[in-house]
């Protein structure tokens, strides 16, 4: 557990410190010193009495009392120097930044094992090994560079990997973004990215905490501490920005080499973050781009107006925006008029709003103005505006930085001119501002900023369902996929609608079953698990004797236990799935069903149980969303009861996770109604 210790020591020693600034013990003490630590700080070097001007021991156990120990030496010499620091010096926070343990071998394994023992049973907190450390507001305790800028108003960032923390502060510094602290977790032998969200959590002030939170993790231990802290801190009023890494099936073996942990599912981790309100960033350049956006007012919706003195830069912004279902809406011809009596002749109102190249200072800020405080329906702006030798760039910053400040609505710069205005935008990123240098990668940071859910309610939907039938129902069965019958029970506990159909093992039996649902009918064998690679689907037979014949053919067909009847329906094809995913749960995908699941790769996915407002938010999600909505004339489908049954069946998982795998599909989706056409599941105990 993370204590103050390690937060605010008043006390430090440098385990392997040294003058020599290219081995890490030299460079960790460089920039603690550098940093202005102002608590005692010693060294323990066994060939030296001053180390960088710092006193220093030769023995462990001569020191002074300290409250924080950072190790940056070769691991074999580490557990008998946390046992004396630990047992006889009684210190209680360690940071161990040694490689050579779990990331390497058995040997490695057991070894940081132990060292994790002693610390836990003399209270204190270990971060590593395998790390760069730590920094605070207090001290510096990392042996790389560049140190970020430090301030009460930036991101605190933990990271699984202490390179990787180093190259997104690499990513983050040109933008002006400051940090508050950064934890670099390495083996997380003690402490994980999940604690070191608990702890952010449990010690949150919203007068002193930092409202940015970003994590990059490339294996997650425990999804429930995660989801709970992060979603709790997000209820607060931060917000919290991702990398998840590994998540095609090379990169999980690139990152369960890197960090001794196998990595988790991808579709699991999607429907964590979305349960929990993370924005999910595919790379170093959009989570830090994500983080600056959070340093901006809130965007309360999805209009934007655009304000440029460069057309090619506002139509590539335009492009990523609305690629991400952003608008850039035209706006009235009284606005535009308005506008353009502020700007010269040639320019441009429509939105983008291009002032040309000849925009003035003044010009700039009049526009900014109207937008800001008379244009109704903009929730946000974007001014782009790059040095082309006609403008004093200073003149620019300082307008953008009072804009930034005095609007109502957020106002968000992209300053391409990162060479020839360098000073220039350094001076602005001094007072504390941020830089967007390409609109791009804005657009996108944008796009997934508005697109990812509020944290899920924590309740589940219990609304008709009959748990102790659901129970009934999973004891009584075996091992293995279910019989259509039992299928029913299931389904029908839930409230979830079926198509009408039954079984028939003989031909009286399908004539009778015929004329009890009607025709036209789709035939169906029961047995084989893909029914239509063997031939086993019939639709649309609509006479007795089509009836007759396809009932023999199939009959013939190996492993067939008997032949489903069903009603045969028409409308939209719908796929509910899911999957157990040991440490998550129950992952749930919703897409277009039939062929095109596995064609269009077109799912979203949600962690059970599920809230209403989470399987509209998942459907919503889908590239095929305007198909359920209905499009050129062709209408759409009942989407509140197609929600219903998402959360319905994520509330049967809840109460049923002996269910390894279930697959709905198709789903026939019309206007008026929803209905389960064909379902799998499999059951797996013990």
């Amino acid at each position: 557990m993370i204590n103050d210790k390690l937060i605010n020591p008043s006390g430090i020693v440098v385990v392997g410190g040294s003058d020599d600034l290219m081995k890490p013990g030299g460079k960790i003490l460089q920039n603690i010193i550098e940093g202005g630590y102002s608590g005692s700080l010693v060294v323990v070097n066994p060939k030296q009495d001053i180390v960088q001007g710092v006193k220093s021991y030769r023995d462990i156990r001569d020191i002074p009392p300290v409250d924080l120990a950072i190790l940056a030496i070769s691991s074999k010499y580490c557990l008998e120097t946390v046992d004396v620091l630990a047992y006889r010096k009684n210190v209680k926070a360690f940071i161990i930044i040694s490689a050579g343990f779990s990331e390497t071998s058995e040997e490695g394994r057991k070894l940081e094992k132990e060292i994790a023992s002693i610390i836990n049973e003399t209270g204190g907190c270990l971060i590593g090994p395998n790390c760069i450390g730590v920094v605070t507001r207090t001290y510096h305790g990392v042996f790389t560079t560049p140190v970020p800028l430090l301030s009460d108003k930036g991101c605190d960032f933990v990271s699984g990997s202490g390179a990787t923390a180093l190259f997104i502060i690499e990513s983050a510094l040109p933008k002006g973004l400051r940090f508050s602290s950064v934890f670099s977790v390495g083996n997380s032998a003690q402490t994980g990215v999940e604690e070191v969200l608990e702890y952010w959590d449990l010690n949150f002030d919203p007068d002193k905490s930092s409202l940015i939170k970003l994590i990059y993790v490339e294996s997650i231990a425990n999804p429930d501490k995660l989801l709970h802290h992060a979603s709790s801190l997000i209820r607060k009023g931060c917000s919290i920005a991702a990398i998840k890494a590994g998540t095609t099936e090379a990169g999980s073996r690139a990152a369960t080499s890197h960090t001794g942990a196998m990595a988790s599912s991808d579709s699991a981790v999607e429907a964590l973050f979305r349960k929990a309100g993370i924005v999910r960033c595919p790379g170093r350049e959009e989570l830090t781009t994500v983080a600056s956006v959070f340093m901006h007012k809130p965007l309360k919706g999805r209009n934007i107006a655009i304000i440029t003195h460069a057309g090619g830069p506002a139509v590539m912004l335009t492009d990523a925006l609305s690629s991400g279902g952003m608008n850039i809406p035209a706006l009235s011809g009284e606005d535009q008029n308005k506008i353009l009596s502020m700007m010269n002749p040639g320019a441009s109102a429509l939105n983008p709003i291009d002032m040309i190249a000849t925009g003035s200072i003044e010009q700039l800020g009049n526009v900014i103005d109207y937008v800001d405080r008379e244009v109704k329906g903009i929730d946000g702006m974007s001014v782009i505006f790059g040095n082309n030798g006609l403008n004093d760039m200073t003149g620019v910053y300082d307008l953008l930085h009072r804009k930034i400040k005095e609007c109502v609505k957020p106002l968000y710069p992209i300053l391409p001119s990162i060479s020839s205005s360098f000073r220039e935008l350094e001076y602005f990123m001094s007072k504390g501002n941020v830089n967007f240098p390409d609109e791009v990668v804005l657009g996108r940071a944008l796009t997934r900023i508005y697109n990812t859910p509020h944290p899920a309610e924590e309740k589940i939907f219990l609304e008709n369902v009959d748990v102790p039938q659901i129970r009934r129902v999973i004891d009584s069965c075996g091992n293995g996929y279910l019989e259509p019958a039992r299928i029913q029970d299931l389904l029908r506990a839930a409230n979830i609608p079926l198509v009408k159909e039954g079984v028939a093992k003989t031909r009286k039996e399908i004539i009778e079953l015929a004329g009890q649902i009607g025709y036209p009918l789709a035939l169906k064998v029961v047995g084989p698990v893909h029914k239509s690679d063997v031939g086993g689907v019939t639709l649309n037979i609509r006479s007795q004797r089509h009836l007759e014949a396809e009932f023999a053919r199939m009959e013939k067909i190996e492993d067939v236990t008997g032949v489903m009847v069903q009603e045969m329906l028409t409308g939209t094809e719908l796929f509910i799935g899911a999957k157990y995913e040991p440490k998550f749960g129950h992952i749930i995908l919703c897409g277009l069903g039939g062929i095109f699941v596995e064609v269009l790769g077109d799912v979203s996915s949600g962690l059970a149980p599920l809230t209403v407002n989470e399987a509209n938010s998942m459907i919503r999600s889908l590239r095929a969303y305007k198909i359920i909505r209905g499009t050129r004339g062709k209408p759409g489908i009942n989407e509140a009861l197609f929600a219903e049954i998402i959360v319905r069946l994520s509330t049967l998982l809840r109460f049923a996770t002996e269910i390894k795998e279930l697959d709905l599909n198709p789903l026939i989706g019309s206007e008026k109604s929803v209905t389960v056409v064909d379902a799998r599941i499999r059951i797996e105990k013990g």
